[in-house]
């Protein structure tokens, strides 16, 4: 019988990566290129600067785990702490109404599909749905880090006024 040969979750995260760092790239160079602004950070409030802290460590250890071996004792236990970043990261997001004074946001549909997404992940993985896991966590990362995360860097947000500003 033969094997076949398994998908891997990640096999067009570098692909993504590197589009997304040319990308960025461009954008800095079209804007000027200067030194980050960190002013606005400093000045944020507290549910934005916890929004904000947990949000780049879900980016960093969702990166790690796209890219590295899955199943593994390092994935599993990175894997419950990108989920604890991303209840984090979604939770908090909905204190922050500036986008839409005092309403919420399309910004934050996606953290209510976050909110019942990661659970229903965390389920797969614990019953060895490989396939509903890797889908549904791929899937968050991919709509909460780039879809969000990339509407933070538009005209007006503090991520902006970080970088481009």
């Amino acid at each position: 019988m033969s094997n076949p040969a398994k998908p891997t979750a990640g096999r067009h995260a570098p692909a993504i990566s590197l589009a997304l760092a040319v990308g960025t790239g461009l954008v800095a160079i079209a804007g000027g290129l200067r030194a980050p602004d960190f002013a606005p950070i400093a000045a944020a409030s507290p549910q934005i600067k916890l929004h904000l802290g947990a949000a780049i460590a879900t980016f960093l250890i969702g990166a790690v785990l796209l890219l590295g071996p899955k199943g593994t004792l390092p994935h599993r236990t990175l894997g419950w702490t990108w989920a604890a970043s991303m209840a984090t990261t979604a939770v908090s997001s909905l204190f922050i109404r500036e986008l839409n004074p005092g309403n919420f946001s399309f910004v934050h549909a996606i953290s209510g599909w976050v909110i019942i997404a990661l659970p229903a992940a965390l389920y797969a993985a614990r019953h060895h749905d490989v396939r509903a896991h890797r889908r549904t966590m791929t899937g968050m990362y991919v709509g909460g880090m780039f879809l969000a995360g990339g509407l933070a860097f538009l005209p007006g947000r503090i991520l902006w006024a970080v970088f481009f500003a």
